[in-house]
């Protein structure tokens, strides 16, 4: 029985190419029983005529359809749906049951708290004015070089170190790339032993925090600071104790006794951007050193200075050995990455490697070797050499129109990162004012989150440039400034 082309409807908006597009719909077809073995195909040419597609599009399809056994070809009779095809299950798949005889809600144990999360909508990209952080701008990412270096890991050449079971070893070519390249340029010495990947930053400091923490231990952090570090935090019923920052971030001298673990953003305090100075970063390891805390410095974003000489990581500076290192590759590359790493003695990272274990024996092998062929081929720093002198135009776009607008003695006077932390004039809830510019298609990030929610300051908000093309830039902000001045019964600056 030959199966007419009529049955097949491309979707022009879908997925893929055409040619996957194609290729899925015959594996539904296959799948779900509507084709089945011994079926003739459309030919080619009826069926790239009905889809208003080329022909070769189809042949190349049903290429790759007969190299996994969906078709077989047989000469001048044309392709058929072959013998060696998975079949649809030949029962009916059970209807999810109405209730449940387990009492889930006694059984499960410890609740994870809620993560905190920043109010952003899905569809983000389609706002006009996206003022949104850690978000990725495709015109900035080297889609080639990073396509490339993924098909290089899965090379043949590469298939044992893909495909291989590694335990909970990490892949050498990023562990040597990151302590022998990444490292050296924070003044940080490290050896293999000393490198544990992680997914991410938030993995990191989970790590960090599991094996750090207990109910009886005391953590500070930073007030504002970073929302995800809270709830990480919560899951460890330790104390934590909020210490508020100034200007030059995180004051050593506000931090009293008792502390066991001090996390802090000093290259770019989260969120208000601001850097720590060198002498506070000194006081802050001396403190270290005499009280006997471990310090967990989260160096997001440090290749984004706009400086040619940037601030020294704590972890350089550390004579007494207190400072435990958190990188990240998601801000620089691409957040859907989820790769990081950690730096500390070898004690500790045998310690994560073996919790990590508990979990997953390391990050995907194809993400960690397609991350190594790229930083070791100069993609990256070519990346953040581009990425840098783009967000350092948008800054300065940026503030210009904060000034223009009368927003700019509100705004953080460093000069590097991808953000702005900005204060709305007393009395505005600024989740309030979000939700209001949303309707003018700009999009910006109440500030609420990153407080101490026992005492929640609502009146700051962040806007950042990494994710809005600089064209835009001064109208979103003039649209904020225009709201805020409605808001508080102000005119506008014109």
């Amino acid at each position: 029985m030959a199966i007419p082309a009529e049955s097949f409807f491309l979707d022009r908006q879908g997925d893929g190419t055409l040619q996957h597009r194609l290729k899925r719909l015959v594996v539904e077809g296959i799948l779900s029983g509507r084709f089945r073995p011994g079926e003739r195909m459309p030919s080619s040419r009826a069926l790239a005529c009905h889809l208003g597609v080329s022909r070769i599009t189809v042949t190349l399809a049903y290429t790759d359809l007969v190299a996994d056994d969906y078709l077989v070809a047989q000469g001048r009779s044309g392709y058929f749906v072959s013998d060696g095809a998975p079949v649809a299950p030949d029962f009916d798949l059970p209807r999810e049951a109405a209730g449940s005889a387990v009492d889930w809600g006694r059984l499960i144990g410890p609740r994870a708290h809620r993560p905190t999360r920043i109010d952003r909508p899905a569809d983000w990209q389609s706002y006009p004015y996206p003022f949104l952080y850690g978000q990725t701008d495709p015109k900035l990412f080297d889609h080639q070089n990073w396509r490339l270096c993924a098909l290089q890991a899965v090379s043949q050449r590469e298939f044992d170190a893909l495909t291989a079971d590694h335990y909970e070893r990490d892949d050498p070519k990023l562990v040597e790339y990151i302590a022998r390249q990444i490292l050296p340029r924070r003044g940080i010495r490290a050896g293999p032993e000393n490198v544990l990947v992680t997914l991410g930053a938030q993995n990191a400091l989970w790590f960090c925090a599991q094996l750090l923490l207990t109910q009886r231990r005391t953590a500070a952090i930073e007030n504002p600071g970073y929302p995800g570090l809270r709830d990480i935090l919560r899951q460890t019923r330790c104390h934590m104790r909020a210490v508020e920052v100034d200007g030059h971030g995180l004051p050593p001298e506000a931090l009293g006794e008792g502390i066991d673990v001090v996390f802090v953003t000093p290259s770019h305090h989260c969120p208000t951007n601001v850097t720590m100075p060198l002498e506070r970063r000194r006081a802050l390891l001396a403190r270290a050193a005499a009280q006997g805390f471990v310090i967990v410095e989260d160096d997001y974003e440090f290749e984004l200075s706009f400086h040619r000489s940037t601030s020294p990581a704590l972890k350089s500076l550390d004579a007494a050995g207190c400072v435990i290192y958190v990188g990240s590759f998601s801000k620089s590359l691409f957040p859907g990455l989820r790769l990081g790493y950690v730096v500390a003695p070898a004690a500790f990272v045998q310690e994560a490697r073996a919790l990590r274990a508990t979990v997953l024996r390391h990050p995907p092998g194809l993400i960690q070797r397609t991350a190594a062929h790229f930083l070791s081929l100069g993609h990256y720093d070519a990346q953040i050499n581009r990425m840098r002198k783009t967000y350092h135009r948008r800054r300065q776009t940026m503030a210009q129109a904060l000034e223009e607008a009368g927003l700019a003695g509100a705004a953080s006077g460093t000069d590097g990162g991808s953000c702005f932390w900005l204060r709305a004039p007393d009395g505005i809830d600024t989740a309030d004012l979000a939700r209001r510019l949303r309707r003018q298609g700009v999009v910006i990030e109440p500030g609420h989150p990153f407080f101490d929610p026992e005492a929640p300051d609502l009146r700051h908000f962040r806007l950042a440039y990494s994710s809005i093309p600089s064209a835009r830039i001064r109208r979103g902000v003039q649209l904020i400034a225009e709201e805020l001045a409605d808001a508080s019964g102000r005119s506008p600056v014109a």
